[in-house]
């Protein structure tokens, strides 16, 4: 049976909705767990209270279980970083002591996996330090450099600003590549890289209250 053009508008939009603030919670719950690795659900769930998050103990342990999120699961997170490649890594400019003092002054970018009715698929984003905003994603069911751009792509056609801007991530080939590397140079923006190989090395992570990386 059919439905009309306003009750699939209405489901398109309920979705969209259900999809940010999932993101929203997944990107809290990988800020906590930088701090503290073992953090279960039950105190997950009271400190998202205490931030104005507000999720159902039930659809938490959901949410974490389908992202391999849960602290027993953890050998069986999905690798969403190749590090070992032929392509130049870039420095690491955002080290020791550095705080974000405005928008559009660092901005991080990461890959998540996510596991869907649909099969797998790869959320690429790209957030704001200072404001802790997502200002870019793109969803896709694979992790090549031309798919992870998009969340980039998306990211700069929204800038407001024309003030030094850094773009930091880990190490991840679909970074380095020639293809992700043309749109720094393009759009005027440094490139910034973790110092080493280690997944918890996001200098976002460690610094700036860890908004980004996968645990």
């Amino acid at each position: 049976m059919g439905i009309t053009r306003q009750a699939f508008y209405k489901r398109c939009i309920a979705d969209t909705h259900k999809v940010e603030k999932e993101m929203t919670v997944l990107y809290f719950v990988k800020e906590q767990r930088m701090k503290y690795p073992r953090i279960g659900t039950r105190k997950l769930k009271h400190l998202l209270a205490q931030n104005d998050i507000d999720i159902g103990r039930d659809r938490l342990f959901t949410l974490l279980r389908r992202n391999r999120l849960l602290v027993h699961n953890r050998r069986m997170y999905h690798q969403t970083t190749n590090s070992h490649h032929r392509f130049y890594c870039h420095p690491n400019r955002i080290k020791e002591g550095f705080v974000s003092q405005r928008p559009e002054q660092l901005w991080v970018a990461d890959i998540t996996y996510l596991a869907t009715h649909s099969g797998d698929t790869y959320l690429s984003l790209v957030a704001d330090a200072y404001s802790r905003k997502i200002v870019g994603y793109h969803i896709g069911t694979d992790m090549k450099a031309q798919t992870v751009k998009q969340a980039y792509l998306h990211a700069l056609k929204q800038r407001k600003y024309q003030d030094a801007l850094i773009h930091h991530s880990d190490r991840g080939s679909q970074y380095c590549s020639g293809e992700y590397q043309a749109l720094h140079q393009q759009y005027e923006v440094f490139c910034s890289m973790t110092d080493g190989y280690d997944c918890y090395q996001n200098a976002l992570a460690e610094r700036i209250h860890g908004i980004l990386k996968i645990e």
